[in-house]
């Protein structure tokens, strides 16, 4: 699905810094040759990604829902020397794939993959011991994930969460569990007091969190 005209799209690409080449290389693969390739994010928001770890100076990054690796790619670049992402997911073929193209990026080192379910790995780490969070994995279990990354994310850490807009189906009454999941999710966060967000329609949409 297009969310804008493919110029506009090129002139804000054109107008941001850019990742490596090794990023384009890696989503064109992803597009040619492996299915569910809109899973991935766009150009722009992994901009944003990137833009928002260096403007807090992230140094521990959580990802849950690796796929190909390129949000995991973008992210690590943006990170210094002796940064590190995290990235959970349970698809080990996807993985291997993420795996070539952190290394031919040079960012490898500071990437550790774990294959395990997210919901099963969550509990294992300490409270506030991340800097930045992104969340892009199964819908179903969003709410469950935000409530772990709101205990793991440092007070001045930010969570990022995607496809909360679901292609315009949060504005119906859901037919399927998946649209119900980020429906609840979005209540959930607009309804809590705790924290500061706003939800940027930016492709499928993403919601920004910080603890108050």
């Amino acid at each position: 699905m297009r969310f804008i005209s493919e110029e506009l799209e090129s002139y804000s690409v054109a107008h941001s810094t850019r990742p490596l080449n090794v990023a384009d290389e890696l989503e064109q693969y992803t597009r040619e040759h492996l299915p569910m390739s809109q899973m991935l994010i766009g150009k722009m928001e992994a901009s944003l990604l990137s833009f928002l770890i260096k403007s807090i100076q992230a140094k521990r990054v959580l990802e849950i829902g690796t796929y190909t690796g390129y949000s995991a790619l973008n992210m690590a670049q943006a990170l210094p020397d002796e940064g590190e992402v995290i990235t959970l997911d349970i698809n080990p073929e996807t993985t291997e794939v993420a795996k070539k193209y952190w290394t031919q990026a040079g960012v490898d080192k500071k990437i550790t993959a774990i294959i395990k379910p997210a919901i099963d790995v969550l509990p294992d780490y300490a409270a506030e011991s991340f800097d930045f969070i992104f969340i892009d994995a199964d819908k179903k279990n969003y709410l469950n994930y935000f409530k772990e990354a709101l205990r793991l994310v440092k007070a001045t850490g930010i969570i990022v969460v995607d496809n909360v807009l679901w292609s315009g189906k949060v504005l119906k009454a859901a037919e399927d569990q998946d649209t119900q999941a980020i429906q609840e999710l979005n209540d959930y966060i607009a309804q809590a007091g705790h924290i500061t967000k706003t939800l940027l329609p930016i492709r499928d949409g993403l919601f920004l969190i910080k603890k108050n």
